[in-house]
């Protein structure tokens, strides 16, 4: 099945390149958090400069998939995979598509769910050691010269000089690839066992057709799948669209079952500070430039909150389509949900594994309020023996 889509918008505001500062309306030391329920995760990984959240949270939402199908108790023995070979794959895929539909689709860095598990479906998985993908001279991915220099080469096939397409030219984007990325190695060892990257993903015990992403908005009937109408989800992604209720149910579903989830959504909200918190407040974000992190939630040091509770926006179904249809609700970028926790007021967050580094408060994780999540979640991906019965049912699906 073909899942979701989550991707990173890249924006800038020149009070931001200048390097100024974004105020933080709330404090992490203003709430103390009680965990109710928390499912294991991979450590937490840093993107950097690559607009490739989508990748980092699908793999760790399938890291978590095989800890749970295997039983996995001892850390020693989580899957690393790979975000760059899937990166690397995802990249030759779309410049393909690109040129079949002679330029008309987004040729950026973001991507979505569904691009990482059609990858893994394709061509497979690999071990983090096994292929880092950076031979250009940088420890954590810098990927704004690499975007260019595709974009340029894809842009320059599409005008097809010669009036018709050579059978060459993919192999130009293999080229750049091996330059930048490093070529892939046929086969490649893990805790003694050598692997194919299909061996590899055929010995981690999941199955890929297990995977159903969910959104819901009213612009589409419910309980029928649609592509979500974001530039990103360039592989046209279908979700399954239900009520806004019945989304909620899934995500608290998966926790309480032991099952992780694989979130999409808007962070350009003041709400979503650096410093670890996600919260619904009535206010615009301004997002900044440099890392993945700067532009959404700036740098430097966050301002003491004035109070020590933000009154947070209440969300109904009518709430989300207006903020989906005047785009204050945008496909930003991709996180790991997998847990729930509890404020000192009995308030309900989610707990969130992020992938730019051990950034903010809790070291690379976020806690999310349960109103922040309503609003802002444009789709999630879980595995199907996560979804009540119920909602299985009314799709049509076992």
């Amino acid at each position: 099945m073909k899942k979701i889509l989550v991707s990173l918008t890249i924006l800038a505001v020149s009070a931001f390149i200048s390097g100024a500062q974004r105020p933080s309306p709330v404090n992490p030391s203003d709430y103390q958090f009680t965990t109710v329920k928390e499912n294991p995760v991979t450590p937490v990984k840093n993107q950097f400069r690559s607009g490739t959240c989508w990748c980092f949270s699908a793999l760790s939402f399938l890291e978590s998939e095989v800890i749970k199908a295997k039983s996995l108790k001892d850390p020693a023995l989580y899957p690393d995979f790979s975000e760059m070979f899937v990166v690397r794959k995802a990249y030759y895929d779309r410049a393909r598509k690109y040129v079949r539909l002679d330029g008309k689709l987004n040729f950026a860095a973001g991507s979505d769910f569904g691009d990482v598990l059609e990858v893994a479906r394709t061509y497979g998985l690999m071990d983090q050691n096994a292929y880092s993908g950076m031979q250009y001279g940088y420890d954590l991915p810098v990927q704004g010269e690499l975007d260019a220099v595709l974009k340029g080469y894809v842009e320059a096939v599409v005008k097809n000089p010669n009036r018709k397409l050579t059978q060459v030219w993919p192999k130009g984007i293999d080229g750049i690839l091996d330059a930048y990325m490093g070529e892939i190695p046929a086969t490649f060892t893990v805790n003694g066992a050598s692997y194919t990257p299909e061996s590899y993903r055929d010995a981690q015990g999941i199955d890929l057709d297990d995977y159903i992403g969910f959104t819901s908005y009213t612009h589409h009937p419910f309980y029928t799948a649609f592509a979500i109408e974001v530039e990103d989800n360039w592989r046209w992604t279908p979700s399954w669209n239900v009520t806004l209720d019945e989304f909620m149910s899934i995500i608290d579903n998966a926790i309480d079952k032991g099952y992780t989830v694989a979130w999409g959504g808007d962070v350009s909200e003041e709400g979503f500070t650096r410093n670890g918190l996600a919260i619904l407040i009535d206010n615009s974000a301004k997002p900044t430039t440099g890392s993945d992190q700067e532009r959404w939630v700036g740098k430097g040091e966050d301002k003491p909150a004035e109070k020590p509770a933000v009154k947070e926006l209440e969300v109904t179904q009518e709430l989300r389509q207006l903020m989906f249809d005047e785009k204050t609700s945008t496909d930003d970028h991709g996180m790991h949900l997998y847990g729930i926790a509890k404020d000192q007021n009995g308030n309900k967050y989610y707990l969130i594994k992020n992938s730019w580094g051990e950034a903010g408060a809790f070291k690379g994780h976020w806690y999310m309020s349960e109103n922040f999540a309503k609003a802002k979640t444009l789709n999630i991906v879980v595995n199907k023996k996560a979804v009540p019965k119920e909602i299985l049912k009314k799709l049509g699906l076992k």
